[in-house]
């Protein structure tokens, strides 16, 4: 698995940088740290003076790749649905039953993020903290639908439209497909926040897991409309 995905690149919308921080040495120092400082201090309290000062290069050279902090975060975002989509292409290629297709999908979508050697610049373990904490900020704003024109999410939106076609090839008869699948990519975000910040008002522990849950409700959903 790791062999294949030494030859993938992870495709960014261009309108969420200025200069494609891949491009460069500092351009890729600034994904590394930024995703740490994030992690560590939290997207508000998070800025380029603070990200300088850790790097050791001004702030008008990273304004050189990103125009604003909110650019950036729509960038780490839309990395991470990107190899989100990655992984469900490789992990489902192989596999001919619809059934099980799906719940390698859904598995994709809902587990814990092991950290591989690929892509050594960025943490993928501190980013999926940063897409479970900060995701909801990169398009809950009053710019959101000039975003969306501009295609800065078009990698979370091919994960639902992915993950779509999944469900309604197991079930073809489902009408809610979009609308399951939209649900299920946030919900296992939310999840995963409840798992780690709210533990009295979730049943996961070291046995129970999201993607357990979330493989529960769908398939019993899909076969009931069967």
């Amino acid at each position: 698995m790791e062999n294949l995905l030494l030859n993938i690149k992870i495709d960014v919308p261009a309108g969420c940088y200025l200069k494609h921080p891949e491009s460069s040495a500092l351009g890729k120092k600034i994904l590394t740290h930024s995703i740490i400082l994030i992690n560590d201090i939290g997207f508000e309290n998070f800025n380029f003076k603070k990200l300088g000062a850790i790097i050791n290069s001004n702030e008008s050279s990273i304004y050189r790749y990103f125009e604003s902090k909110h650019k950036l975060l729509i960038y780490l975002t839309s990395w991470y649905w990107g190899w989100i989509e990655y992984q469900m292409v490789i992990e489902t290629h192989s596999l001919n039953n619809d059934e099980d297709r799906l719940k390698k999908a859904i598995d994709v979508l809902t587990r814990e993020t092991k950290e591989v050697n690929i892509y050594t610049h960025i943490n993928k373990i501190l980013l999926t903290n940063i897409v479970i904490n900060e995701n909801s900020k990169s398009f809950l704003t009053k710019d959101v639908d000039t975003a969306n024109k501009e295609g800065v999410f078009m990698p979370y939106k091919r994960v639902i439209k992915r993950f779509s076609s999944m469900i309604a090839a197991y079930c073809p008869t489902y009408e809610y497909p979009l609308s399951l699948a939209s649900t299920v990519v946030q919900g296992a975000l939310h999840q995963q926040f409840v798992k780690a910040h709210f533990k009295t008002i979730t049943n996961f522990d070291k046995t129970h897991t999201p993607s357990q849950f979330f493989t529960d409700i769908i398939i019993k959903t899909l076969q009931h409309g069967k």
